[in-house]
């Protein structure tokens, strides 16, 4: 393994190192290959509290920073797996831990955190509103002590392996408020939901990543299941943003890693024309860049989740963390792939499944033209393009 100069949580790392040797290539491979849910995987990051660090020791998890979570999802991408099957259930309790009731907290927390309560879903995006969050048209009719609600979102991840899920939906039209008003999010018990208008359908994709969409036929929601308050869902939605950012861009630069410690050893164990080939510096230079690259990106993001935990403005800096993040593991993928010539699209080595993997944050959780859009207007002042 390349050495990762200054690592921070040094025995977490550790930790996840050994965890996630029980689960090796072969296993991943098996989960892709059959589209399947990691579940003994996820199991073990459960039964270890490696999924509540960020819930605080009173409601029962270790309490931990979020550079600390950073530091479990990088060690997860680097060994050759994929948290996506369990991140959101680091960050997704934040917006009830930040945002919800103290009745709320008491119930949910405690049993999120031993594993009881499963909160991995957050259903946002629908299909005629895609990035443009402000026009969702799911809507949550409140009819006394309920909301009823009927829509249709799509690409929610791991909503069929979820006990619960977040939703944001409108609670009064577009028309009558500020286009980013009006919106409220609901606490959604998905093992309700589904005996009562709730349809789940998955979608096949490139990659095993557990999406599906969602359909809501009058799916009754009790109203002490509001987060917040009325109509301040999209503010919501924005405090869930950043940690989620700061989080897949940890695990992006887990995925780089992943790419340079193959490419090295790779490049040290081939031979070609009677010589090693790491000897020939068309295979050295790609894969220093790649390291260069990948170190620059992992300063971000432990800058972005320093500012968080400090309690400051972070929006800026966990969209660049994210931004040189995916960029760097999609550039040390490309590298990797290239170093392995043939022998890196044959699925025993890995590197075609963490390939298509790792392409995927380029544009989840947010796109980068969306990234450059918000530092051109918001930090260099030009104006609007939309």
């Amino acid at each position: 393994m390349v050495e990762a100069r200054g690592e921070s949580f040094p025995e977490i790392r550790e930790s996840v190192r050994k965890l996630c040797a029980g689960f090796p290539g072969a296993y991943w491979r098996a989960r892709d290959r059959e589209r399947e849910y990691p579940t003994e995987f996820v199991q073990a990051l459960t039964r270890e509290g490696f999924l509540s660090v960020l819930i605080p020791e009173k409601c029962g998890g270790a309490g931990l920073p979020l550079s600390a979570a950073a530091a479990i999802l990088e060690e997860i991408h680097r060994s050759g797996g994929n948290a996506a099957a369990a991140h959101a259930q680091m960050y997704t309790m934040g917006t009830i831990l930040r945002h919800g009731s103290d009745a709320q907290k008491q119930k949910y927390l405690p049993a999120i955190a031993k594993g009881e309560l499963r909160l991995q879903a957050f259903a946002v995006t629908e299909p005629g509103s895609g990035t443009d969050t402000s026009r969702i048209s799911t809507a949550a009719r409140c009819d006394g002590d309920r909301y009823i609600v009927n829509g249709q979102k799509i690409w929610i991840s791991r909503a069929e392996h979820s006990d619960l899920m977040l939703l944001l939906a409108r609670t009064s039209p577009r028309d009558e408020a500020k286009p980013t008003e009006g919106m409220s999010v609901l606490l959604v018990d998905l093992r309700e939901a589904v005996k009562r208008g709730l349809t789940i359908r998955p979608i096949r994709t490139m990659i095993n990543h557990a999406t599906t969409e969602l359909f809501f036929d009058n799916v009754e929601i009790p109203r002490e299941n509001l987060i917040g308050a009325e109509g301040q869902g999209f503010r919501i939605v924005l405090d869930s943003m950043n940690p989620e950012r700061i989080l897949i861009a940890a695990e992006c630069i887990g995925d780089g890693r992943f790419f340079i410690d193959r490419a090295a050893a790779y490049a040290n164990e081939r031979q070609v024309f009677g010589r090693v080939l790491g000897e020939n510096q068309a295979v050295q230079f790609p894969i220093a860049r790649a390291y260069v690259q990948v170190s620059a990106a992992a300063e971000m993001v432990a800058k972005a989740a320093a500012l968080f935990e400090a309690g400051g403005p972070c929006g800026t800096e966990a969209k660049m963390a994210k931004l040189l993040a995916s960029e760097a593991s999609w550039a040390a993928a490309d590298m990797c792939l290239q170093i392995h010539g043939g022998m890196g699209f044959a699925e025993e080595f890995d590197i075609e499944r963490k390939f298509r993997e790792t392409r995927l944050y380029q544009i989840a959780p947010i796109s980068t033209n969306l990234i450059l859009s918000h530092i051109a207007t918001h930090v260099l002042n030009l104006p609007k393009s939309f």
